[in-house]
């Protein structure tokens, strides 16, 4: 579960924060800045003391502290949001296609923020499989907002404090802008979260059935050709991900799609760096008359 995982990346930080905490107290009053700081630690895992994980994750810690929400958050046009008036298939159809817990209730517009509903507090409701008499209003729990302007490391300690996962951001007009998890925090000082639904590294391509997969970014063409019976050119990319890329023409997010000769291309995973994972699902081809 993401609050497992979350809770994990969490005591991580900790720890990162703990031992600098530790460091600084045996160097202080050799410490002029923050750089200085960052080229003592980097000089110390260069001797082996601490490992590379460590380091990087003490580097986070101390980004994380000049970092706004703004820089973490997900825009107003990639969230997934659910309709108030929307019935329960759809409603449904949204949490298994998504893999979110948690989803933003709206009125008649994305500014109009009614509430926040969990998917595991609908699990009761759609195991009953009355779905006619969903009120969406008793299952909405209050909705949180934050300014872009937030600082992350506040966001993280108000996260905790009070038990949220997601927040609304807003701007100087109290307009939506997007919403941050704390596993978009959490991201930002360890590094990216697999979860469940990621696949193993060492397994670029998975199939499942029906003419669907989940394909590594960083398959390389070759592989996906052989994979595929394809004949996508490899003398400008190495990677799919580079191909689906130069086809979007900029950095697309989670939820876009495109159509690549037989194939019908879909965003699995992406931040605002590169591709991670994409669903790949075959395309039927017409035969034409000759």
């Amino acid at each position: 579960m993401k609050e497992e995982r979350s809770g994990k990346a969490f005591t991580l930080m900790s720890r990162g924060r703990n031992l600098l905490k530790r460091i600084g107290h045996v160097l202080i009053g050799e410490i002029n800045d923050k750089s200085h700081l960052v080229e003592i630690i980097r000089d110390v895992q260069s001797r082996n003391v601490i490992s590379s994980e460590t380091l990087s994750m003490i580097e986070g810690v101390l980004e994380v502290t000049d970092m706004q929400v703004r820089e973490a958050m997900i825009p107003r046009s990639q969230m997934i949001v659910i309709e108030s008036d929307a019935n329960a298939e759809d409603i449904l159809a949204c949490i298994i296609e998504s893999a979110h817990s948690r989803f933003p209730v709206i009125g008649d517009n994305r500014d109009d923020i009614e509430g926040i509903i969990l998917a595991k507090d609908m699990l009761d409701f759609f195991a009953k499989e009355d779905y006619k008499t969903l009120d969406l209003k008793e299952y909405m729990r209050p909705a949180a907002f934050v300014p872009e302007s937030k600082r992350l490391n506040v966001l993280l300690r108000d996260f905790r404090a009070n038990r949220n996962h997601m927040a609304l951001v807003v701007d100087e007009y109290g307009g939506v802008s997007g919403l941050v998890t704390i596993e978009d925090v959490l991201e930002e000082i360890v590094g990216e979260i697999e979860d469940e639904h990621d696949i193993e590294e060492d397994n670029n391509i998975v199939s499942h059935g029906e003419g669907v997969y989940t394909v590594q970014a960083l398959t390389e063409i070759d592989e996906f050709n052989a994979f595929f019976k394809s004949d996508f050119r490899n003398d400008k990319f190495d990677t799919i991900g580079g191909i689906v890329m130069n086809a979007f023409g900029y950095m697309p997010q989670r939820g876009e799609e495109i159509e690549l000769g037989n194939f019908l291309i879909k965003i699995s995973r992406s931040d605002h760096r590169r591709i991670h994972s994409l669903r790949v699902i075959r395309v039927a081809v017409t035969a034409s008359s000759s």
